[in-house]
């Protein structure tokens, strides 16, 4: 059967939107049309039932007892903006400490530079060579100033899955909050925010086949009860934390998208595993020098990054532009900076620049896996022909030693 190109393994970045999920969203654009703050007549009321019913189905999926603690915003990075912010306005009487991770995205980062400015002060824990942080780090690092810990479920570049629920168990214990950013691994990895202890969780809909610009924060109620400040004002929507009128029809796709990662998620994972080891396979037995990059046995199901030794990813990229892949070099202002989640790791700028993430999602085929691995080893062949450094390197000169001349 012939491939279709292009042909899309970016699913980190995205997900298309599920033709059942679509099927879901379309009544409430036009028919059901109504706003779900209005209470007085049926436009209004079939709404709000819609948008209760996606309540309890993203509830079910992520494990929390209590479907009003699902609350609804524009995407993962306000709901992590919500949950650091929000707790950290919340708490600052109590303290004004905040643990985090050096790989975390940008959205925990970025926000955490902004709340070190306003006078709290943020640990950015180191990862492992696989980018794991671990529990202990975590434990260390707590004070009686500290009033809450982020750590993502699982990592968006390298696909690593961080040890939760230790971390869970330690927080609990010692009287701190705990948030993650799990919108890589729900649905995708074990995620329960009872078991794991987890208090605050930012999600997506469109990292599982969801819309776009929909997304939601995990805020517990009880045991202990989180409060957070809003951080948008206007009609009180969302229990008071966050105003603005919902998006139904995204809602509703949203919680179409987690009945359907409870009903295929597991199905889902163990297809991706297999397709994404065949992938890893052709690549290591018909190349030399691919360097896999994160965990293999604590990584998402879809996940393969790796690194091809004497190929600039920015080329291969170029090379294979057939396939919808992303590179860890990232163009910042002008120049290319290679990832800083691989730096975080302790991979060297000449393995950051040759990363490639391959990101396999539910309509991924094996044919299209075949096909990638076909065009893969055939350009990384075609580059490595053109660089001096793979002539010497297969001359058996040892790479590490060679003086450079300056100029």
């Amino acid at each position: 059967m012939a491939v279709k190109t292009p042909i899309y393994m970016d699913y980190h970045a995205t997900t298309p939107v599920d033709p059942r999920v679509l099927d879901a969203m379309l009544p409430y654009f036009n028919e059901k049309f109504g706003n779900a703050a209005s209470r007085s007549h049926i436009y209004g009321w079939t709404a709000e039932e819609a948008v209760s019913t996606s309540r309890e189905k993203i509830a079910a999926l992520i494990g929390a007892s209590n479907p009003k603690e699902i609350v609804f915003t524009s995407g993962a990075t306000e709901a992590d903006n919500m949950a650091l912010k929000g707790v950290a306005e919340f708490y600052k009487d109590k303290g004004n400490h905040i643990i985090t991770t050096v790989i975390e995205h940008k959205a925990i980062l970025d926000t955490c530079k902004r709340l070190e400015k306003e006078g709290f002060q943020v640990t950015y824990l180191p990862v492992d060579e696989k980018g794991m942080v671990s529990a202990e780090s975590v434990e260390k690092a707590i004070t009686d100033k500290t009033i809450l810990v982020s750590v993502m479920l699982a990592n968006n570049e390298v696909g690593t899955v961080q040890p939760i629920a230790e971390i869970g168990k330690i927080t609990r214990a010692r009287g701190v909050l705990f948030h993650s950013d799990a919108v890589q691994g729900i649905g995708k990895v074990p995620f329960n925010v009872e078991a794991m202890n987890v208090d605050l969780a930012s999600i997506t809909a469109h990292k599982m086949y969801g819309p776009k610009g929909i997304g939601a924060l995990y805020v517990r109620r009880s045991r202990p009860r989180v409060r957070i400040t809003a951080q948008m004002d206007g009609g009180g929507h969302e229990f008071g934390m966050r105003s603005g009128t919902l998006n139904v029809p995204g809602i509703v796709g949203f919680g179409r998208a987690a009945e359907l990662m409870i009903t295929d998620g597991a199905e889902d994972a163990k297809k991706l595993v297999a397709l994404r080891d065949h992938l890893y396979k052709r690549l290591t037995t018909e190349l030399e020098s691919v360097n896999l990059n994160g965990s293999w046995e604590h990584r998402l199901p879809g996940n393969l990054n790796v690194s091809f030794s004497f190929v600039e990813g920015e080329a291969m990229l170029m090379a294979i532009k057939d396939v919808c892949v992303s590179s860890g070099s990232a163009c910042t202002s002008a120049s290319l900076e290679p990832s800083y989640v691989l730096h975080a790791m302790g991979i060297g700028d000449d393995l950051a620049h040759s990363s490639i993430r391959f990101g396999l999602g539910r309509f991924n085929t094996l044919e299209e896996v075949d096909y990638v691995a076909d065009l893969v080893i055939s350009k990384v062949n075609g580059l490595r022909e053109m660089s001096p450094l793979y002539e010497m390197h297969k001359e058996g000169i040892d790479l590490s030693t060679v003086q450079w001349a300056a100029h």
